[in-house]
């Protein structure tokens, strides 16, 4: 794999190619499946999002809650932290160091089956978050008191900004897999972090902190939440996602994730490759650029057809983008699977083998350090684009689902199937466009 060391963090995506074949058939199915759900679903919204759910048990609560287990969840997250900051600061400058698969892989794509099974505990492990709480406890003073309001309208820009930021190192930036661009990239994303929650609160995370934002969108399609009376519930996860709630920058943070995840699926084809190297441009120039426009091309296309929708269906027109941003996520998601599942799989593995050897002078702390590569899911090639294209479409049936669930709760009932067409257009062209992608690498 080294000649695709340029092209991501630590290596390639390594998904293989989807067969010609599938991805139109898979386009196909997507479409036809898109209209079966305007025409025959639900004419009334079902979704009641975090009013909804069957509860756990009482004791699954109060153990949840506990001071005892939350403190025991951040103290396994810190320490994990500290562990791969050793890694960072004094281990050895070459690929055989753990840090790079451990941020690139392990945190950036591991959180998604993270959140998808365990909900939104990113919350309660994020290191920074602990820190700033014993920074708090020391201080005597409460978490959430900051020196500064945070004002409303930053929603969640900070975080959109964040994944651009993250994305940009991972997929562009020059010597992105050497220590001292990951030391300088950690360093600034720990001061602003820890900074901000000094000056507004520990109320800056939920919305400043890319990969907490990221995970807590990702555990909306997860089969746990917590209802409005605080219980734990166990919901149905696009039910899960329709309280999903909309604020300033929601739309931005969507349109990063998607349009980030498309262009790592574009940056691999050989059309991009052949005709960067051939420019007089830098490829970081390039990368960048291109980097750009696919993030602003989510959000304009998606931006206005939630627009024209609201024209179409007589509504106010101002606030749908945020209603209906939650109906994207499905789609990053099936993206993210699609693109990363088996990036996760083997280069999780040799993460998890350089773990015990933080310092490559041979230790083999956690004994996985003699343990060898398995590579078996590359035979089966035909089972990966299967699941591949499964993601995508399935992400693109549950964002048809939600958005059509949405419309007609806000919609008028006898223009609700005309103002949905336009978003189904555009999501429709996110999932071919999707295909193709996989199909080009």
């Amino acid at each position: 794999m080294p000649l695709l060391l340029p092209l991501h963090g630590i290596g390639g995506r390594q998904d293989l190619p989807v067969p010609f074949g599938l991805a139109v058939g898979g386009a196909g199915v997507a479409i036809a499946l898109s209209f079966v759900v305007l025409g025959l679903a639900w004419r009334n919204p079902k979704y009641r999002g975090d009013k909804s759910g069957k509860a756990l048990p009482d004791a699954v609560t109060r153990t949840v809650d506990s001071a005892g287990f939350r403190w025991f969840v951040r103290l396994v997250g810190l320490a994990i932290f500290l562990y791969a900051m050793v890694a960072l600061m004094f281990g050895v400058d070459r690929l055989t160091n753990p840090i790079f698969g451990f941020i690139y892989i392990l945190v950036w794509v591991g959180l998604v089956p993270i959140s998808l099974f365990l909900g939104p505990v990113w919350r309660t492990l994020n290191p920074l978050r602990t820190i700033h709480l014993l920074l708090s406890k020391l201080l005597r003073q409460p978490p959430s008191q900051g020196l500064l309001t945070l004002p409303k309208w930053l929603g969640l820009w900070p975080a959109a900004l964040g994944i651009f930021a993250f994305t940009w190192l991972e997929l562009v930036a020059p010597d992105r897999a050497t220590q001292p661009v990951l030391q300088a990239w950690l360093a600034l994303y720990v001061v602003i972090m820890l900074f901000g929650a000094l000056l507004f609160g520990d109320r800056w995370f939920s919305t400043a902190d890319p990969f907490e934002v990221y995970a807590s969108l990702m555990a909306r399609l997860s089969p746990w939440g917590r209802r409005d009376d605080g219980k734990l519930v166990i919901r149905r996860p696009l039910e899960n996602l329709d309280g999903l709630k909309a604020q300033p920058g929601l739309v931005g943070m969507v349109a990063a994730l998607l349009g980030s995840t498309a262009y790592d699926g574009f940056s691999n084809s050989t059309a991009w490759i052949g005709w960067a190297q051939n420019t007089d441009y830098s490829m970081t120039t390039l990368g960048t650029l291109a980097l750009i426009v696919f993030i602003l091309f989510v959000l304009v296309t998606y931006s206005s057809a939630t627009l024209l929708a609201g024209r179409l269906s007589d509504s106010s027109r101002t606030a749908l983008p945020g209603l209906f941003a939650h109906s994207v996520v499905p789609i990053a998601f099936g993206y993210v699977v699609a693109h990363y599942l088996t990036l996760l799989i083997l280069e999780g593995q040799r993460t998890l083998i350089y773990l015990s050897d933080p310092l490559s002078n041979g230790a083999n702390i956690f004994g996985t350090g003699l343990l060898g590569l398995n590579t078996g899911i590359t035979n089966h090639s035909t089972t990966i684009s299967v699941i591949q294209v499964l993601a995508v479409v399935s992400g693109h049936l549950m964002g048809v689902v939600s958005a059509h669930d949405r419309a007609v709760a806000l919609f008028p009932r006898n223009k609700a199937l005309a103002g949905q067409l336009p978003l189904l257009v555009v999501m429709v062209g996110y999932t071919v466009g999707g295909l193709l992608l996989l199909f080009s690498a």
